[in-house]
């Protein structure tokens, strides 16, 4: 549905971004991450065709955001860090204007409104001024303003930042919802709503990719990690644990309550049988054993550090 081809965005002798190439399939929702000055706006600025790029191509649906702009375009439904809104247009007046832009056919344009104020949560708001909104309420209208044209693309830029825990929630399940059947890149510097919002990642450091992967492979790719608590000595448990076979790392973790030891096992293969044989010659008691998998945070930070 998406297609980078060589992307690259130059100011002077400085790379925004450099040889950037992927796919984004349809209906597939991507997670686009970096460190702040990745390169992450710089791409999505180009993929909306609000930038060009000084090297290479973008397609969406199959057509050239540069030679058929028209045409990528009206597939394209896009939500900036900061929406641009009309303080003295009504909700309903923002969206009308929105609709006429996207060429929606003007007997449709009043259920259409409706529909996606249905959608956004902003029925009761169609008759209040933009400029009266809170700010949860002024990024639905961001959101529904993308919506406008019913776009097979959405772009979302930070599309929860400003807001509260609560407001955050349920924009997170409105975008659920909305993902269904439509393919969403998705930028946010909180990973955790990406974690739980996308199936793939793409990370950026310092203009280019480092990683572009799904979730599922990322995490599987860190390899089996246990999670144990055991009752005895750290002194003489960690070295230990380090002899056994199989176990390539040992981390300490905050122990659990006093005498109890924590640790994260890394591990090539299951060590069970062996840590076992292990715990019971030291004697000491093996209270609990998990699976533990890396969050997407501990893997960017992997990704991204510097060396």
């Amino acid at each position: 549905m998406i297609t980078f081809s060589g992307i690259t965005k130059r100011y002077g002798a400085a790379a925004a971004v450099s040889d950037l190439s992927f796919t984004v399939d349809r209906g597939e929702t991507l997670g686009l991450l970096g460190q702040n000055g990745a390169g992450k706006t710089t791409a999505l600025n180009i993929m909306t065709g609000y930038l060009a790029p000084t090297a290479g191509t973008v397609t969406i649906g199959g057509h050239d955001l540069m030679a058929e702009p028209r045409q990528a375009k009206r597939l394209l439904g896009y939500l900036p860090e900061v929406p641009p809104l009309y303080d003295e247009m009504t909700v309903r007046a923002a969206l009308r204007f929105s609709c006429e832009l996207k060429l929606v056919v003007a007997a449709d344009i009043p259920g259409h409104i409706l529909e996606i104020a249905d959608r956004t949560g902003l029925t009761d708001m169609l008759g209040r001024r933009v400029g009266n909104l809170s700010k949860g309420y002024r990024q639905r209208v961001g959101l529904a303003q993308a919506l406008c044209g019913d776009p097979e693309v959405l772009v979302l830029d930070e599309p929860t930042s400003g807001l509260d825990p609560r407001q955050t929630a349920e924009f997170r399940q409105t975008l659920r919802q909305l993902a269904q059947g439509r393919t969403v890149v998705f930028s946010s510097h909180i990973l955790s709503e990406v974690q739980a919002l996308c199936s793939r990642v793409i990370i950026l450091h310092h203009g280019r990719i480092v990683c572009d992967r799904s979730l599922r492979a990322l995490q599987n790719a860190e390899g089996l990690r246990l999670r144990a608590e055991i009752q005895g000595d750290k002194k003489r448990l960690l070295p230990a644990l380090r002899t056994l076979p199989g176990v390539r790392g040992v981390t300490a973790l905050p122990d659990a309550a006093p005498g109890v030891v924590s640790v994260l096992l890394d591990c090539d293969q299951p060590p069970e049988k062996a840590l076992f044989d292990l715990l019971c010659g030291l004697h000491m008691p093996l209270l609990r054993l998990q699976e533990a998998q890396s969050s997407l945070e501990e893997i960017f930070l992997r990704l991204t550090a510097e060396g």
